[in-house]
């Protein structure tokens, strides 16, 4: 979840995770083969296969709700239809996995290693992602016979003796398909929010028994005293790891830095937060913003948050569910950089880097935990194991730093000191993407449950209105 590069991967993306746990083949970021991860250990792949179908089904469950209209549609260049990201998560298992591992495998359809390579120049030729929407075959039934076909294979690949490189590699394809699982939520809303019929991805029957009443609180300064710190994955260190040693080669090596004394917010800026910024005449003050952002305000007739629309006097929020009122206790969502950094600047505050935003995170996920609201617009239908819920939940005075949405830090989205991504063409994925792009972290409603974790590092240009992205305010001291 792009991150954000030109193949639409969420996050950091399928470029090159490297080891850390017993199954690693390579070390701590030296860029070799990709390393560790459940079940990325060399013997036996029953876990590893449970752990595929698991993920292979919850996207199939993502899916269900749509029609085959609903798949096909590609609303920006940006979107990627849904039954693409279904061939393409395919794709990646039978191009990395079956071809070279099986000699009896036999490809489905010629054909889809260019309709449905993403950006791996290595590999092939790809279909122009501007055009995956006006592909109209294959339909859906054909794509799931295309799932169904590499699952047989994975099925086989995986009865067998699994080797370490090869568990690796299907642990790098099942954190991906993950990733496309929050960008496929992510492309959906956007196709549907162009609908003057405002459909729902998942209807909300009642959603005043789901969500418990907020009020609308100030934020306080949770102070950090600064120092040197360390960042970075750390595979002796499991706070917010999710226990698998699994990362991206983004997130690593783990490295020092230094920082000043700070502050971080105690919980996400909110819509209430944001309508007081709008009534200010926050989207009209050219002092407020970067040039390159006042350019978007301009050219885009920028006003409020993406998915925002005035209704008798007052504002309306497309989501998953479908439209309704605009809630001031929700951390506000879908505003780009640009948005992010004017509205810090109009409060008086500043991004945090990614630095203090992780130590930060590190410091809470060893305290006593923070709660967070229940309820909010739960996926259903089997998918609320899977999902923590389709639009960010309502916040009090504090909330937890992961979660809800994803939050911009200043951090331009750079390697980190002594970064060298994987060889192959796995290595594509992240270090060629490190320029002109900004670091979020925190994972948000729509993030697979444990898929982020506190050293992820995600990444979209800063004019990305579309990811489930808001805004956490620092200051120095």
């Amino acid at each position: 979840m792009t991150g954000s590069g030109p193949g639409a991967v969420a996050g950091s993306g399928p470029g090159a995770v490297t080891g850390s746990g017993s199954g690693a083949v390579a070390g701590s970021g030296s860029g070799a083969v990709p390393g560790s991860g459940s079940g990325a250990v060399a013997g036996s792949g029953g876990a590893l296969a449970t752990r595929y179908r698991a993920v292979r089904a919850a996207t199939e469950a993502l899916a269900a709700p749509l029609s085959a209209e609903d798949q096909t549609v590609q609303s920006m260049p940006d979107v990627s239809p849904t039954k693409w990201h279904r061939a393409h998560t395919a794709w990646f298992f039978e191009t990395f996995l079956l071809e070279p591992s099986c000699s009896g495998y036999q490809v489905f359809h010629p054909a889809f290693g260019h309709l449905f390579n993403s950006y791996y120049e290595q590999v092939g030729s790809q279909y122009p992602r501007p055009r995956r929407g006006v592909v109209s075959r294959p339909g859906i039934a054909e794509i799931a016979a295309y799932r169904r076909h590499v699952d047989a294979g994975m099925a086989e690949l995986l009865a067998g003796c699994v080797g370490a490189g090869q568990a690796a590699l299907v642990e790098l394809g099942v954190q991906h398909e993950q990733q496309h699982q929050e960008l496929l939520l992510m492309d959906i809303k956007h196709v549907l929010s162009c609908n003057p019929m405002c459909p729902a991805y998942m209807p909300v029957s009642d959603r005043s028994a789901t969500v418990p009443a907020v009020e609308h609180v100030a934020a306080t300064w949770l102070e950090h005293p600064g120092g040197m710190i360390e960042i970075g994955h750390d595979s002796t260190v499991d706070v917010g790891s999710g226990g698998d040693g699994f990362c991206f080669d983004n997130e690593l090596p783990r490295h020092a830095t230094f920082l000043a004394p700070f502050a971080l917010a105690s919980r996400p800026v909110t819509c209430g937060d944001w309508l007081a910024f709008i009534g200010d005449g926050g989207y009209r003050r050219p002092e407020l913003w970067l040039s390159e952002g006042w350019a978007a305000v301009q050219s885009g007739g920028w006003g409020a948050p993406l998915y925002w629309t005035r209704v008798d006097g007052g504002w309306d929020v497309f989501t998953l569910a479908g439209a309704r009122a605009v809630d001031p206790a929700e951390p506000v969502c879908h505003v780009s950089y640009f948005e992010a950094d004017a509205f810090a600047r109009w409060a008086g505050a500043r991004l945090p880097t990614e630095a203090e935003w992780e130590v930060a995170a590190v410091a809470e996920a060893t305290a006593e935990p923070v709660p967070a609201v229940p309820g909010a617009n739960v996926p259903g239908a089997g998918l609320d194991t899977v999902f923590p819920a389709l639009h960010p939940r309502p916040v009090a005075g504090r909330s937890p730093l992961m979660g809800d949405v994803w939050q911009w830090t200043q951090s331009a989205y750079s390697p980190y000191p002594g970064y060298r991504p994987a060889e192959g063409a796995v290595g594509e994925y992240n270090g060629k993407f490190m320029v002109n792009q900004y670091v979020l972290r925190g994972g948000c409603c729509v993030t697979p449950i444990g898929h982020a974790r506190i050293p992820y590092r995600n990444f979209f240009p800063a004019s990305a209105r579309w990811p489930f992205a808001g805004v956490r305010l620092a200051a120095d001291r």
